[in-house]
């Protein structure tokens, strides 16, 4: 299931875009407008911020703003800052490889083998879905990368 902090994420990256050419958004009205507690809501932009995705402006006349195109901000990206992996087991994972403890044979795993299949379907839908994507799917219209 989608944490709520990605689900924030998605949501706070996609009012950013609508907002895309007006002044930096500030984060009082962001929350207000996308119904996000304030102090989680700061905590996920300065995520997004440190990962290079949003711009922040101090003072009056402050707030945030993309940093990025929304067609170059894509939901895998952005899952695996907010909540690291994308697989569901470790030993599936593409950026979080971890063994599993309990595992005896990882060749032979038929586990593995399901939730690695799982990941590349999962993955593949999100690597390929942009920030512009969800904008436009609000809207009914197809955005080409």
């Amino acid at each position: 299931m989608l944490s709520k902090k990605t689900k924030y994420a998605i949501k706070a990256l996609v009012a950013l875009g609508k907002n895309a050419g007006n002044p930096p958004m500030q984060i009082v009205k962001l929350a207000e407008m996308e119904m996000i507690p304030r102090k989680f809501l700061e905590q996920i932009l300065l995520d997004m911020r440190n990962a290079g995705y949003l711009y922040s402006k101090k003072g009056a006349g402050g707030g945030y703003s993309l940093n990025k195109d929304p067609k170059d901000i894509f939901l895998a990206d952005i899952l695996r800052i907010t909540d690291g992996p994308i697989a569901m087991v470790p030993c599936a994972s593409l950026k979080f490889y971890r063994k599993c403890d309990e595992c005896h044979d990882e060749v032979t795993c038929g586990i593995r083998k399901t939730f690695i299949d799982v990941r590349n379907a999962t993955l593949n839908v999100l690597a390929e879905t942009s920030i512009a994507d969800v904008i436009a799917r609000e809207t009914d219209k197809v955005v080409t990368n």
